[in-house]
């Protein structure tokens, strides 16, 4: 049988509700190719619309999830959405092509109610019920994601100021401190973890990327008071520290809290591992307008193949 010629394709009216981060995935730029090809088997008007220009448009669709194709008409209306959009047009294309053909060989004019004999009810119910299941897991599925990764990173950090907390404690015992010094780095400290706890709290209800607070932060500064705070530290060990912080540093959008733990983090883990004599180097340098370099380097074993 030979394919059907422009004029006699049945009109296809499908509406894409993506955002442009969505529209240069690899699977919607072939699902768009597709529908503008003869292969289609349909005379398809695709249109596409932003949800952040036409919010509008996820209340009116009932829309869970997006990116989400939507057949408009011919009725019923249908909803695509999640990962695999392209499979499941693929799917329901045979479909609807059969559909077409049994009503023009009819030769009459079909109402919607008779369109819905064809395809029965319950067949469209489990449809819609399996689109709401997808959409469901695909988000529990990023929030379980976010939910490690926070969990991971405040474990992590939880393990700086306990160990400092300790140190200050070795280092009042042996007379390196006096107790008020002592009561000043527990107290940091112990706000440190405090504010770690508060971070655990918030795992069930916000997402990791809400508990940061980027702002323009000075990182030559924010390395500095590091390193002054582990001053008892590599000095009663014997350690060198070299370090080359201009001053003419641009300031970075950041958040300090977080950079100040992630220098904490690797400065204090190249000094546990280097020995008596051993010099660790640190420095940062300006790149370009739009970043800044920082390295931390030691002569401890590093981390094994």
């Amino acid at each position: 049988m030979n394919k059907k010629t422009a004029n006699e394709q049945t009109k296809l009216n499908l509406l894409l509700v993506a955002n442009r981060n969505h529209l240069s995935r690899g699977d919607l730029r072939s699902l768009i190719r597709f529908l503008e090809s003869e292969d289609c088997g349909f005379d398809v008007n695709l249109q596409f619309s932003d949800p952040k220009e036409q919010p509008e448009l996820l209340e009116l669709h009932k829309l869970v999830a997006i990116p989400a194709l939507i057949k408009i008409d011919p009725k019923p209306k249908q909803i695509f959405a999640g990962t695999s959009i392209f499979e499941q047009i693929q799917n329901w294309l045979p479909r609807w092509e059969k559909e077409e053909v049994l009503i023009s060989g009819l030769g009459i004019n079909v109402r919607h109610s008779d369109v819905e004999t064809i395809r029965t009810r319950k067949e469209l119910l489990l449809e819609d019920e399996n689109l709401v299941l997808r959409q469901e897991n695909e988000t529990l599925a990023d929030q379980i994601e976010s939910q490690e990764r926070l969990l991971r990173m405040v474990a992590h950090e939880l393990r700086t100021p306990l160990s400092a907390a300790k140190l200050a404690v070795q280092s009042q015992s042996l007379g390196q401190i006096d107790i008020s010094r002592l009561q000043e780095v527990i107290k940091r400290r112990l706000d440190e973890i405090e504010s770690l706890s508060n971070d655990l709290l918030e795992v069930g209800t916000t997402r990791w990327e809400a508990l940061c607070n980027p702002q323009k932060t000075n990182l030559a500064h924010v390395a500095a008071e590091v390193i002054l705070e582990l001053e008892k530290y590599w000095l009663s060990r014997g350690i060198g520290i070299n370090t080359d912080l201009p001053t003419d540093l641009p300031k970075v959008f950041a958040d300090q809290r977080r950079m100040r733990q992630v220098l904490l983090n690797l400065i204090e883990n190249a000094l546990k591992f280097s020995k008596s004599g051993d010099t660790v180097e640190i420095g940062i340098l300006h790149r370009t307008n739009q970043w800044v370099q920082v390295s931390i380097c030691d002569k401890g074993p590093g981390i094994p193949n």
